[in-house]
């Protein structure tokens, strides 16, 4: 199993900058997937932007140029962070930190608990 820990978030003027910390730890060598997802006020959960199998990495359009995923990964531990420029009042929302591990190829989708991130005029 995958824990997951988040960090990070909070209150920043439209404009500003913060960043999202998520660490991984346990079954973390079968990981294949790690990002961050984000779900508005009566909207659905979104991809952010995340490391995808393969090494790769995936953002929403809506966030190409300002957002960047980075990852730093030790034998106990993955962790994640998302650099979050020139934010605007459309990125409030709570952000997910999200990890797939592959059992003997099956996924299993593990879910931080959020961490709320607010834009403010």
């Amino acid at each position: 199993q995958v824990q997951l820990v988040e960090s990070g978030g909070g209150l920043v003027q439209a404009g500003g900058s913060l960043r999202l910390s998520c660490a991984a730890s346990g079954s973390i060598f079968s990981i294949n997937a790690m990002g961050w997802y984000r779900q508005a006020p009566g909207k659905n959960r979104e991809l952010v932007a995340a490391f995808i199998s393969g090494g790769g990495t995936n953002y929403a359009d809506s966030v190409k140029g300002r957002f960047t995923i980075s990852r730093d990964n030790t034998k106990t531990r993955n962790t994640v962070y998302l650099q979050m420029n020139s934010l605007k009042l459309e990125d409030t929302a709570v952000y997910y930190c999200h990890a797939r591990e592959l059992r003997v190829g099956v996924p299993y989708d593990y879910w931080g608990q959020g961490t709320q991130v607010t834009v403010s005029s």
